[in-house]
């Protein structure tokens, strides 16, 4: 059996063009209409409240719907075993992958016929780069007081449900450059701390 890492590695190379072509406005309109999307992405505490989503369809158009939508899910999820490893479920004609993190529990959500692996390699690189932004302290406290990295993460990530990176490492270091050159309100130390680790996870994976 393949592991679920090795096939998202390789699924990261035919998300590069879409990438690239999202980006640049190459074929835009038919990339849009061929290349995987996500529904939303949720960052929820250990009792299912908000921290942290993005929603990218009118599937969910209010925000009672989409309240009820996260509650729901995770009521499905809370009682599994997802911290070594991703976890996939189908629910409510969506496929949803999910992985727990100490207080922090994340989901990706796509419809029923998209690829799961693309969904996450999302999920993956989306908490991996949380992990690396907060240092390696992924709960909750430390994602409220660094809400806004996790904000422009989500923003590197995906655009308008169009996959645009996927990689944590250059999640995490754009997200700490733009904190940077934006004069975002946030510490300089910790924009500081995250552009180093990011530079320094991305150093080793060239190394590997």
């Amino acid at each position: 059996m393949v592991k679920l890492e090795t096939l998202i590695d390789r699924t990261r190379s035919s998300l590069c063009m879409t990438s690239i072509s999202v980006r640049y406005g190459i074929n835009l309109f038919f990339y849009k209409e061929t290349c995987p999307a996500v529904k939303n992405i949720l960052l929820l505490d250990s009792e299912g409240k908000r921290v942290a989503v993005k929603y990218y369809s009118d599937d969910w158009p209010t925000n009672v719907a989409r309240e009820a939508f996260e509650k729901a899910v995770f009521a499905k999820t809370q009682k599994t075993n997802a911290r070594a490893e991703a976890e996939i479920t189908m629910f409510d004609n969506y496929i949803v992958v999910y992985k727990f993190s100490q207080d922090l529990h994340f989901f990706v959500t796509g419809s029923d016929n998209e690829n799961e692996i693309i969904l996450a390699s999302v999920l993956q690189g989306f908490s991996d780069a949380v992990g690396i932004l907060l240092r390696g302290n992924v709960e909750k406290k430390e994602a409220l007081e660094n809400l806004d990295l996790i904000l422009l993460c989500l923003d590197e990530i995906v655009d308008g449900g169009i996959v645009l990176e996927t990689d944590a490492n250059v999640i995490a270091g754009k997200v700490a450059s733009n904190s940077a050159d934006s004069g975002a309100p946030l510490s300089e130390q910790t924009i500081s701390q995250a552009l180093a680790t990011a530079r320094e996870h991305l150093a080793r994976s060239l190394l590997k």
